[in-house]
C-alpha cells in the first residue's frame, strides 16, 4: 500500500501519517527521517528532537537523506518524513534521476507512507534555487500522488481524502 499525506507546515500531516503507518504495520514500522542536519541549524535540530521523542516507542528510525530505495526491505512498513527534505537534499540532481528513484520505490513490496509539504500554493519565488525546489516539489508530488493508493490533504490536523 502506498499513501501520501500532503499539506502546509505544521498542518498535522506527520501525526496522521505516523498513525497510518502504525495501523498498516505487522511489525514495528520504520521511520525514514530524510533531513540532513549537516548545516548545524539549531532550530531544525529541535524539530528533529521533537519528532524523535514523539515516535520513539512506535518506530525504528533510519536517517536516510538520499538514496531511499536502498534501505527498504520487503514486507515492512515505512514512513518517509519527509519527501520535501529529501528533495532539498537532492536539489542538484536532475528531475529525471529523482523521478527514477521514486519509480523504484513504487516497485518494492512494502507499505510506504509519504509526507510532503505543499509549497505550490504561493507566488513564484524570485530566487532560482527556490523556484527549482517548488517546481520539483510540484512535479514529484504529482508523480507520488498518481502512484499512491490513497492521497490525503491535511489542514489543521484534519485529513481530506482525494483518492
Amino acid at each position: 500500500m502506498y499513501i501520501l499525506y500532503f499539506g502546509g507546515q505544521k498542518s498535522g500531516k506527520s501525526a496522521l501519517a505516523e498513525a497510518k503507518a502504525i495501523e498498516l504495520a505487522t511489525t514495528k514500522p520504520v521511520y525514514l527521517a530524510t533531513y540532513d542536519n549537516s548545516y548545524n541549524d539549531v532550530a531544525m535540530q529541535q524539530r528533529i528532537d521533537d519528532h524523535i521523542n514523539q515516535r520513539r516507542e512506535h518506530f525504528e528510525t533510519i536517517e536516510q537523506p538520499r538514496d531511499l530505495p536502498q534501505v527498504i526491505e520487503p514486507g515492512k512498513t515505512y514512513l518517509i518524513d519527509c519527501v520535501s527534505m529529501w528533495i532539498f537534499n537532492n536539489i542538484e540532481r536532475s528531475q529525471e534521476l529523482l523521478m527514477a528513484e521514486l519509480e523504484q520505490l513504487f516497485t518494492l513490496d512494502a507499505n510506504i507512507v509519504f509526507v510532503l509539504n505543499d509549497v505550490g500554493s504561493g507566488v513564484i519565488p524570485a530566487e532560482k534555487l527556490s523556484r527549482r525546489f517548488v517546481d520539483l516539489s510540484g512535479m514529484l508530488g504529482q508523480f507520488i500522488a498518481k502512484n499512491c493508493d490513497e492521497v490525503f490533504e491535511v489542514k489543521y490536523g484534519l485529513p481530506r481524502q482525494f483518492k
